[in-house]
């Protein structure tokens, strides 16, 4: 290192101007050998910064200065380092700063403790680091001057700085309180090893790492809050979605069996009005129509009375299968064989007696299935109760894999080939001829993908058949349904 420049001329340059260490001009000589005032020639650059005194003190001292400037700087890096952690929650914030503390002071213990009620949703309330930054988990294993340190910060108590301990332990410990709005919210306590003292740069640190800390703990509590009730916001907006849409739901339905009331209501007015007005008419009609036959002899107007008393018979016949089907609600609260007993004692006569049996086990099938169904069973048991004179009618319905078969059987006098031809001619006469409820049977078979089939019954009458194809699993080749 070169030596410092004196007064004298430098050795090593020629004109003193160009040395690097000396920017004073040397001392010009005056009488009595005594140096000139210094306030005449302004401050002594070299005199303030130490590099040319002549004071062995100087210099070390600034040394000193500058590693102390330099621990600072580190140390407000590893506190702003661990200040930007308050997205990761209390926990890892506060595991930070301690350890910032820690290795700032290169402390043997630091402990951070809350006050009891403060700040209640940081985590966690209070931590130690031991030698060799090791963390301490419980309280009842570290020494007891540091226990009773923490407890005392946890309770709310004044806790020593180390101003009343003896100037050795006072050098190397110091508490720091934690402040926010004002209040003591908390603590830093330190301990350092013998070599290492705690001085004003260290504790201005200290202070500045604790009133961060302070905020940065109250913005975790915000953040977290925050977080909590946008989860909370998103929770509610989530359940005012779905209450809408059954709100809407709600509404439709109401809308629907509004509808379906009117209806009803509707229906139920027009079966009343056939049944008490021109069903009565008709009867009344048919019956003076049989009083005029008694009382004529003529062959050829009889048989004109028979065709007239015989077309009041269908057209009776006709408008109570109308009442029917306007006095029923179509059932629609309740699945297919409860439908069919349903229909077993309803508007049938006294006279015939009615059997509903049920084989396999029942399948799910859609709305407009069952309906049909409902409907084909209940055209079947009006024609067995008006026209085959029966006194006992089987409805059985069979589910079988991927098939539905509903049976309607009677005693009666029906003729398969009569109901055949019957048929048959109803399809070519068109609509406006007779028979239109054996076409709509046979129509609704068609529309579920079925057939229709007439044949002889077990019970000595006529059996109508239905079979309709149903989803479901495929059986083995070979095996029986």
């Amino acid at each position: 290192m070169s030596r410092l420049c004196s007064g004298r001329r430098c050795e090593r340059h020629a004109d003193r101007a160009t040395c690097g260490l000396v920017t004073s001009a040397p001392w010009p000589p005056r009488r009595g050998g005594q140096r000139p005032n210094a306030a005449l020639h302004g401050p002594d650059l070299d005199a303030l910064t130490g590099l040319r005194s002549g004071k062995p003190s100087y210099y070390p001292e600034y040394r000193v200065s500058a590693e102390r400037l330099r621990r600072v700087i580190v140390a407000l890096d590893r506190i702003s380092a661990a200040l930007v952690r308050t997205m990761e929650g209390s926990e890892a914030l506060v595991r930070a700063v301690v350890d910032a503390a820690a290795d700032h002071l290169s402390a043997d213990w630091v402990a951070f403790a809350l006050l009891d009620g403060e700040l209640p949703d940081s985590r966690p309330r209070h931590l130690v680091l031991g030698p060799d930054r090791v963390e301490w988990p419980s309280l009842e294993l570290v020494p007891a001057d540091v226990y009773r340190h923490v407890r005392q910060v946890c309770a709310g108590h004044a806790v020593d700085d180390g101003s009343d301990h003896d100037p050795e332990t006072a050098r190397r410990h110091r508490h720091i309180p934690i402040r926010l709005d004002g209040r003591t919210v908390g603590g830093f306590i330190a301990w350092t090893p013998q070599e290492r003292e705690i001085d004003d740069t260290d504790q201005s640190v200290l202070r500045i790492l604790a009133g961060q800390t302070a905020a940065a703990l109250q913005n975790c509590a915000l953040l977290d809050r925050s977080e909590r009730l946008y989860a909370r916001a998103a929770r509610q907006a989530d359940d005012l979605k779905q209450r809408n849409a059954e709100l809407e739901r709600t509404q439709q339905e109401l809308g629907a069996a509004r509808q379906r009331e009117v209806l009803d209501s509707e229906r139920h007015r027009i079966a009343r009005e056939l049944h008490d007005s021109v069903t009565q008419y008709v009867l009344s009609a048919g019956m003076h129509i049989e009083l005029c036959r008694s009382e004529i002899d003529d062959p050829r107007l009889r048989s004109q009375l028979d065709t007239a008393k015989d077309l009041t018979r269908r057209a009776v016949e006709q408008l109570r299968s109308a009442i029917y089907a306007l006095n029923d609600d179509g059932c629609a609260d309740k699945d297919l064989p409860a439908m069919l007993r349903r229909l077993s004692t309803v508007h049938m006569p006294d006279e015939l007696r009615v059997e509903v049996r049920i084989g396999g086990k029942p399948v799910a099938l859609p709305t407009d299935t069952e309906q049909s169904l409902f409907r084909i069973a209940g055209e079947a048991l009006f024609n067995t109760a008006v026209h085959a004179g029966a006194e006992r009618a089987v409805v059985r319905l069979a589910y079988r894999c991927g098939q539905v078969r509903l049976t309607v059987s009677d005693d009666g006098r029906g003729s398969p080939e009569e109901v055949r031809r019957s048929l048959r001619a109803a399809n070519l006469a068109g609509p406006s001829g007779e028979h239109r409820g054996l076409v709509n049977m046979q129509a609704r078979a068609r529309e579920m993908g079925g057939t229709l089939t007439f044949r002889r019954a077990r019970l000595g009458g006529l059996q109508v058949q239905v079979e309709i194809p149903v989803p479901g699993p495929e059986l083995p080749e070979g095996a029986r349904p």
